[in-house]
């Protein structure tokens, strides 16, 4: 250490691309040193003279002077294209670090690799977090949403910088605690999927109002503009009046000219791919996941429309204002019903991960710096303050009383969009899923006897009806007296 000066670092960071150049800059708006570094050392000497001039933060030339310049504990964020990056830092970094040094990932990497990383740190006696970054640019310039999960120990140290920076709701800082190992991340895994779910939903009361209603982009702006004053204020609703008002040079909304093929990069697909290993019904995100893919087929799409007819003459008939009101409605109670399938992840994520996970906290972190902060994230996180262990949010007594509120108006808006022809898979999903949330009895008795009768899957009887004849546990039926007695395999549900 002799040839090092006294390290006066309080957070170091790799990776100068835009979102760390923004981080970093708001670490040192805080009052922390912060101590920068990127693998092409170039781009740390034009960051500190440029974006960075007049700041107190402190420049790395190699990954051994980085860490000597941070204090121990040493808090170390890492902003790298999630994936083998990532693991090749943190051995660059093992080397050169003492017992308790932090390591922080800030990317967005999938969950399991989060969860095999700190097992790896701690093994190794060092610690790690699983950070989820949300906001953009903009947000980790001026306040993220921040979800942090992994080494429990590690908070304490890393507390004050992250609350500092992140965005403040109702003078709370959007980040707390996630859980442990790999929670963080799947907590951002989860956030990004309820993101697929509210851009699909909006993009189907758009598709409504332009193609059923025949709605000017204008008129369009300004309904939603009027839902961003109510139950539905959001960052979401209150970017999408100003992109359906933005003129092209010709005076054409821009959004006309936008070819309709939605990217994606893979986080929706992640938690869908979650809920169905999990067994969770996590039904709308699912449908916004394949709602991208069905876009990206354009030129089928294209032979389609000229070979598959629709309904005959279809045309909206009733008051536009009234259908408009009826639409926003159903708009909200879609979106709760997204909200409560993302949380039923989350509960049964920590029951299969033994996470501890703080669902207010997770509310508060999303109530701003995020992509979906919006107002009634504060009702969600009242909902869990007020019970804990809130079995679903359906349950609670102000959610239970927004969905009746909004029922009838859902049920007629997703009645007229199919009598008109236009697709709305997430609008429908989320009503299917609530009518068979409420159903005490499913079909599925009819589909277990269907596996019983051509597999000998087994099935079980209603409490209600075992005695000597109908045993409990599993049980297998000779359907035709043509089939044998021996089951295929045991039922599972």
């Amino acid at each position: 250490m002799s040839k090092h000066s006294e390290p006066i670092g309080d957070f170091g960071l790799i990776g100068l691309a835009v979102m760390g150049q923004n981080l970093i800059l708001n670490v040192n708006d805080h009052g922390f040193v912060a101590v920068a570094y990127n693998r092409t050392v170039s781009k740390v000497d034009h960051f500190l003279q440029n974006e960075a001039k007049g700041t107190n933060i402190i420049g790395a030339r190699s990954i051994e002077d980085f860490v000597h310049k941070l204090k121990c504990p040493r808090k170390i964020m890492l902003l790298v294209k999630a994936g083998s990056a990532v693991d090749d830092f943190i051995e660059q970094l093992i080397p050169y670090l003492n017992k308790d040094d932090i390591i922080i990932d800030g990317g967005n990497s999938h969950f399991p690799d989060s969860i095999r990383r700190c097992k790896y740190l701690e093994e190794k006696g060092f610690r790690f977090i699983g950070c989820g970054v949300s906001g953009g640019e903009s947000g980790a310039r001026y306040g993220p949403s921040l979800m942090p999960g992994g080494t429990p120990s590690a908070w304490e140290h890393v507390r004050p910088i992250f609350q500092a920076i992140a965005a403040k709701a109702d003078n709370e800082p959007c980040c707390d605690w996630v859980g442990e190992t790999g929670a963080g991340h799947y907590v951002k895994m989860v956030h990004n999927g309820i993101e697929y779910g509210d851009m699909q939903l909006i993009c189907e009361a758009y598709h409504i109002m332009r193609e059923g209603l025949g709605l000017s982009h204008d008129e369009i702006g300004d309904v939603f503009e009027l839902w961003n004053k109510g139950e539905l204020d959001s960052y979401l609703i209150e970017i999408t009046q100003n992109i359906v008002r933005y003129k092209d040079t010709d005076g054409v909304p821009l959004v006309e000219k936008v070819r309709d093929t939605a990217g994606q990069k893979g986080t929706g697909k992640w938690t869908a791919i979650s809920a169905l290993d999990l067994g969770m019904p996590v039904t709308l995100i699912g449908e916004a996941v394949f709602s991208r893919t069905l876009s990206a087929l354009k030129d089928e799409r294209t032979r389609a429309s000229k070979l598959l007819r629709g309904p005959n003459n279809p045309k909206f008939n009733g008051d536009k204002q009234i259908f408009i009101r009826q639409l926003g409605q159903a708009l909200y109670a879609s979106k709760l019903i997204s909200y409560a399938q993302g949380f039923m992840l989350l509960r049964e994520a920590a029951k299969d991960n033994n996470w501890n996970l703080n669902y207010a906290g997770i509310a508060l972190m999303w109530r701003g710096g995020c992509i979906i902060r919006s107002a009634f994230l504060g009702d969600i996180k009242n909902a869990y303050v007020n019970n804990p262990n809130l079995e679903n949010l359906l349950f609670d007594s102000f959610f239970k009383k927004a969905i009746e509120d909004a029922q009838e108006s859902w049920r007629h808006v997703i009645s007229q969009a199919i009598l008109l022809g236009i697709p709305i898979p997430a609008f429908s999903t989320a009503l299917a899923f609530y009518d068979g949330y409420r159903h005490e009895k499913l079909p599925a008795n009819l589909l277990q006897s269907q596996r019983d009768y051509f597999g000998a899957h087994t099935f079980r009887y209603l409490d209600e009806f075992i005695d000597a004849q109908h045993p409990s546990g599993d049980v297998h039926v000779n359907w035709t007296g043509e089939g044998g007695n021996v089951s295929a395999s045991t039922y599972q549900a």
